[in-house]
């Protein structure tokens, strides 16, 4: 979908501290062989913080960059990936009352990894829907630890990070002009992350820690990987020629492509060669100090990017997300200006 009228208004991030790689090898968690196919360099790590607490921070950081009051807020939506720290609850509630704490809707968004990206393309609609919306805040927030992930091997192609991340969308105002938003769904997919085993009663009904790796080999092992393969290609180039089209825009126009915390073996298989671009026009060099923040990677990658400097005025950014379900998204956002909390502003 096209959007001529929405601005990003502020974005920001709150992460925890980091572990290298290489200190993680010397205690035992993550094995040579493992560390050499991620190449990443280190990952965030929260040792206490909730993960609706890390959203929370977050938010109140883009809403202050954004120069925007909790009570402008019409809409907030929390996107998460894995636990958020209590049972049949409501966490974009709690984001809500921690961070904005007016009456508007704050509605939690599932997709996974994709999340975050699914909610950029709702709010802004949400916004253009009715005269007189103006501001929604986006947020994100995992914390992916023991005793049911394993940040190191839950996911062995991906290195899993703590952290929140949030993203203010404004009809008004903002650094960033969001041109467009496309979202493709593949639910033929859906089983690569639901497993082999039955339906059951409660979490962990029949493994103790999340295997993402056997879950996707007993689909592989029906479907095939060929159609795995085939699908997976086609939904991401859909999502991302829609975006495209959409913002009048070519993939040899685009200055910065805003990727998933990936390890390098995946992103160069599934991104650097597909879409032909270099890894230093990416946010790869500093995603592999980071880690996938679950829902929150494109969002952080903004703020980087923007915070930085690499993206100034001028600048054409290509977001793009996938998630579980599975779908992908795409979203075009042009730099206008040098944000005052940008380095050197």
């Amino acid at each position: 979908m096209r959007f001529d009228d929405v601005f990003v208004a502020g974005c920001g991030s709150w992460l925890p501290p980091s572990m290298s790689v290489t200190d993680a090898i010397a205690e035992g968690l993550c094995e040579p062989a493992l560390a050499a196919a991620l190449d990443m360099a280190s990952v965030t790590i929260a040792e206490e913080e909730p993960a609706p607490e890390m959203a929370a921070r977050a938010a109140r950081v883009a809403l202050a960059r954004a120069g925007c009051a909790p009570s402008e807020v019409d809409l907030l939506l929390h996107a998460s990936f894995y636990y958020q720290g209590q049972d049949l609850w409501a966490p974009a509630s709690y984001v809500h009352r921690a961070a904005v704490g007016n009456s508007c809707p704050a509605i939690q968004i599932g997709q996974v990894s994709n999340g975050g990206m699914v909610s950029l393309e709702l709010a802004a609609s949400y916004l253009l829907a009715r005269p007189g919306r103006g501001t929604a805040l986006l947020t994100t927030g995992d914390r992916f630890c023991p005793p049911g992930f394993d940040r190191w091997h839950s996911d062995t192609g991906t290195l899993y990070a703590d952290g929140g991340t949030a993203l203010v969308l404004s009809r008004s105002r903002g650094f960033a002009r969001l041109r467009s938003v496309a979202t493709v769904g593949r639910s033929e997919l859906e089983g690569m992350h639901r497993g082999a085993e039955p339906f059951g009663p409660a979490p962990f009904s029949y493994r103790k820690v999340v295997e993402m790796d056997v879950y996707k080999d007993a689909f592989v092992a029906e479907a095939g990987r060929s159609f795995a393969v085939s699908q997976a290609s086609s939904g991401q180039r859909e999502a991302i020629e829609r975006a495209l089209a959409d913002a009048d825009a070519e993939l040899d126009g685009i200055d910065w492509f805003v990727l998933p915390h990936l390890g390098r073996k995946r992103l160069s298989a599934g991104y650097f060669g597909k879409l032909g671009v270099h890894p230093g026009q990416t946010t790869w060099p500093w995603s592999r100090t980071v880690g996938h923040l679950g829902a929150g990677d494109q969002f952080a990658g903004l703020e980087h990017l923007v915070r930085t400097g690499a993206a100034g005025p001028g600048s054409r950014c290509l977001l793009i997300g996938v998630g579980a379900g599975f779908s992908w998204s795409g979203a075009v956002v042009d730099i206008l200006e040098r944000p005052e909390w940008a380095e050197g502003s």
